[in-house]
């Protein structure tokens, strides 16, 4: 029995250390190249409201004639990273949100300011943010979980917020309104072209004990400026978000518009149609500040950031409004405005002086029609809709195969002309050439349109893998 016993005491001990040998040897690198261990997996959810558009390519420009003999486009075949985008343009609601922020945000300052308790975050870790000044009121971090009192009867509480609204004497009827003017959002992004440019890099000493940058930047004004560091590269600009209702007006001479100027932006009863009357520069400001949003909700749940959120290249709004079918005029993919019942698929202007015999005259609300193979909604009529290029007639000929992109971000000093922008898709007041998929045209970045809004696009991180299998890595 001793004997036995001592024999089954050997196996368990062998046993324990071949496991201890095996588990030692998986988690070490032995020698191998393993990769830096402990890295957090990253797996990209559906955005909220977005659709996924896979990688291809497609042939890029018109499948019809050049009626307007403008030739500004010419076939061309492309290819597209994958991306995800919004099923729909956004809504009056959605740009709502953008602007509330704004308009609370200053408010909440304006609190802090007046040392009104519970507006201004508690900082419990200092060390986090070195240098940083938590009792600047311009600067701090806001507590957004207490509630702006707009009817408080508290005098100082009311005289701390008071310039947020509108003078006495431009008040109609004594009603208390906001001061649409006072909502200046600023904002950051880094300049990554800039940052690219060779002459912009930073040259190391030979013995590598140092360096210094030697290139120069255009800043935010427009101006040169010797490069500093990476400082030089972020750039700010401010801007008032709030939609140009007017627009509905000025757009149009000897046209009785005035309800929609009234109410089209602030009333329920247009909370889903598309928000116009932003500019380009409005539209790329809510990009930044929509990513922020995310951004920050995902550090506080301490997950891993992604791509920004952006208007698309005009590439990528092809691309998508193709939904697939590579030489189709629409995105529902026939060369007719009509179905096989004789009803209209979009909302445009159908015939000379008929605006409403596709259903409405104006706007309607998103994803009124039908959308296409990829699940996008009003990629042709209803609103034509901002992209990121830059508009040149000879683009097609000089940007890349492969992501085209071509962008300069124009002054306020800039002649008109490098303040073009390229718009797609045609709008509610627009004939059915604008709805073709290749169909390009422009407006100026500066300016609001009753009929242009848009849409965002975040890119996809990573590429399509197949069915690859990575756990032999682990």
């Amino acid at each position: 029995m001793n004997l036995r016993f001592d024999i089954m005491k050997k196996i368990i001990f062998l046993a324990v250390l071949v496991s201890l040998f095996v588990s030692c040897k998986s988690k070490g690198p032995n020698g191998e190249l393993v990769g830096v261990p402990d890295r957090k997996e990253f797996y990209e959810n559906d955005p909220y409201g977005m659709t996924y558009i896979p990688v291809g390519s497609y042939t890029m420009g018109p499948n019809d004639e050049d009626v307007s003999f403008a030739m500004t486009s010419q076939a061309k075949t492309v290819s597209i990273d994958p991306f995800w985008m919004d099923i729909t343009e956004i809504t009056n609601n959605e740009y709502r949100q953008f602007v509330y922020w704004v308009r609370d945000s200053l408010v909440r300052r304006m609190l802090v300011k007046a040392d009104i308790q519970g507006y201004k975050a508690e900082m419990d870790d200092q060390k986090t943010y070195e240098g940083y000044d938590h009792d600047d009121a311009e600067t701090c971090f806001l507590n957004w979980e207490t509630e702006i009192n707009w009817n408080s009867g508290d005098e100082e509480y009311q005289d701390a917020i008071k310039d947020i609204f509108l003078k006495v004497e431009e008040r109609f009827y004594r009603s208390r309104e906001v001061d649409a003017r006072k909502l200046i959002y600023e904002y950051y992004w880094v300049d990554l072209k800039q940052a690219a440019k060779k002459s912009n890099r930073y040259n190391f000493n030979e013995d590598f004990t140092g360096g210094e940058y030697k290139g120069e930047v255009i800043n935010s004004k427009g101006e040169k400026e010797a490069l500093k560091d990476r400082s030089s590269f972020i750039m700010s600009a401010k801007i008032n978000v709030y939609p140009d209702t007017l627009v509905w007006m000025s757009d149009y001479t000897y046209s009785y518009n005035e309800p929609l100027a009234k109410s089209y932006f602030w009333h329920p009863a247009f909370d889903y149609y598309p928000v116009v009357g932003v500019n380009w520069k409005q539209a790329n400001a809510f990009c930044i500040w929509r990513t922020q949003l995310m951004r920050n909700y995902l550090a506080q749940k301490g997950q891993v950031p992604f791509q920004d959120y952006r208007l698309p290249t005009e590439a990528e709004w092809e691309y998508a409004a193709r939904g697939g079918l590579m030489l189709s005029m629409y995105p529902w993919g026939g060369p007719y405005t009509r179905n096989n019942t004789g009803c209209f698929i979009a909302n445009f202007k159908p015939l000379r002086g008929n605006y409403g015999d596709d259903g409405a005259n104006e706007t309607v609300q998103v994803a009124s029609y039908a959308p296409n193979e990829w699940g996008l909604y009003d990629m042709a009529g209803n609103v034509a809709e901002w992209t990121s290029n830059a508009f040149d007639e000879s683009a097609y000929s000089f940007t890349h195969d492969l992501n085209p992109d071509y962008v300069y971000n124009a002054l306020a000093s800039d002649p008109p002309a490098l303040k073009r922008k390229v718009i797609r898709g045609g709008s509610w007041k627009d004939i059915g050439y604008y709805l073709q998929v290749g169909t390009r045209t422009y407006e100026y970045q500066d300016t609001a349109k009753s009929y242009v809004g848009f849409r965002c696009v975040r890119s996809f991180l990573g590429r399509d893998a197949g069915d690859w299998d990575f756990s032999k890595f682990n």
